[in-house]
C-alpha cells in the first residue's frame, strides 16, 4: 500500500470514529442526566452522563493526582505515539489489519484528548447487559479500540500470505 493511500486511510478512519465519539460525547454532556443512568428496552441499555477519571472500567480512579498524570496522560501519550509511528511505518500489514490498528488508535487518540479537556476525565454514557451481568460504563471511543483489537485478532499480515 502506498503512503498516500496508508495516510488516506488514517484521516478517513480518525475522522468517522473521532468525529462519533467526540459528537456523542458532547450530546452526553448536553443533554443527558449527570450522574445517573436511565434505562431502555427492558434494562437492556443504561445511558447517562459519568465522568471516568480512571482507565478502562475506572481502573485507576483512585490513584494520586500525579499518579494518573504519569500514567493516563505520558504513558498513554507515549503508547499512543509509538502505535501512530507504527502505522505510518509498518508494511506487513493489510488494509484490514492496518484498518484494526487505526481504530484502536483512533479510540485512544478521541479519549485522551477528551481527558485532556476535562480535567483527567473521560465522558462514558453507555452501559449493556441483562439484570447482574452487565458491561463496564463506556463511550464511542472503547467501542472503537475494543473492535480495533476484535478484528486483529484476524488479521493477517502480508509476510502470512505469502507463506501459504
Amino acid at each position: 500500500m502506498s503512503n498516500l493511500k496508508r495516510v488516506q486511510m488514517i484521516v478517513v478512519i480518525c475522522l468517522i470514529s473521532i468525529g462519533i465519539d467526540q459528537g456523542t460525547k458532547w450530546y452526553a454532556s448536553e443533554y443527558l442526566p449527570k450522574f445517573e443512568m436511565t434505562s431502555y428496552w427492558g434494562d437492556l441499555l443504561r445511558i447517562g452522563y459519568i465522568e471516568n477519571t480512571g482507565a478502562f472500567l475506572g481502573m485507576g480512579s483512585g490513584m494520586s493526582d500525579s499518579a494518573k498524570f504519569w500514567i493516563f496522560v505520558c504513558a498513554v501519550g507515549l503508547i499512543l505515539a509509538a502505535l501512530f509511528i507504527y502505522i505510518l511505518r509498518t508494511k506487513t500489514h493489510t488494509a484490514f489489519g492496518l484498518s484494526s490498528l487505526i481504530l484502536i488508535f483512533s479510540g485512544g487518540i478521541s479519549n485522551f484528548y477528551d481527558r485532556a479537556l476535562n480535567n483527567g476525565a473521560v465522558i462514558d454514557f453507555l452501559n449493556i447487559g441483562i439484570g447482574t451481568l452487565r458491561t463496564g460504563i463506556f463511550n464511542v471511543a472503547d467501542m472503537a479500540i475494543m473492535l480495533g483489537v476484535f478484528l486483529l485478532l484476524f488479521a493477517k499480515d502480508k509476510t502470512a500470505e505469502s507463506k501459504e
